[in-house]
């Protein structure tokens, strides 16, 4: 498994445990506790870091993307699953370093965590709200 993809995997079943337990369970020390069990020997662990401050810093502004583009999906009604990878996808899509990952691998990343952790239609759900948002994104330019 590349490094960044097992990163991205530490980071989401991070917030998935955070979400699971409703926010009780501090963040930063679920993340640092996954880190030393998981991602101990890794090249770069703060990509890591970088993107879980990220989505913790922009997580209102990401959920109100995914209300927007499922409304038919209320976000408290969405698996925690699936709301946990979108959170990391839209975060890398609409805030990550586009020279550093750029747009299609931020979806693909995030299509393959949804095949691995979430239900039979995780991954098509996941890819129809990324596709939403980066074509938004990109009508503009």
């Amino acid at each position: 498994m590349a490094t960044r993809h097992l990163l991205r995997t530490v980071v989401f079943q991070s917030f998935y445990e955070w979400d699971f337990y409703k926010g009780e369970r501090p963040l930063m020390k679920v993340i640092e506790r996954n880190m030393e069990r998981f991602g101990k020997d890794v090249d770069e662990p703060e990509f890591a870091w970088n993107l879980a401050k990220g989505i913790a810093e922009h997580i209102k502004e990401i959920d109100k993307v995914i209300s927007k583009s499922a409304p038919e999906w209320p976000i408290n009604q969405i698996s925690i699953v699936d709301r946990n990878i979108l959170r990391l996808g839209l975060y890398e899509l609409m805030f990550g370093n586009k020279d550093e990952v750029p747009p299609k691998v931020a979806i693909n990343e995030a299509i393959e965590i949804a095949k691995n952790y979430g239900g039979t239609n995780s991954p098509k759900f996941v890819n129809g709200v990324l596709g939403t948002v980066y074509r938004t994104m990109t009508e503009g330019k």
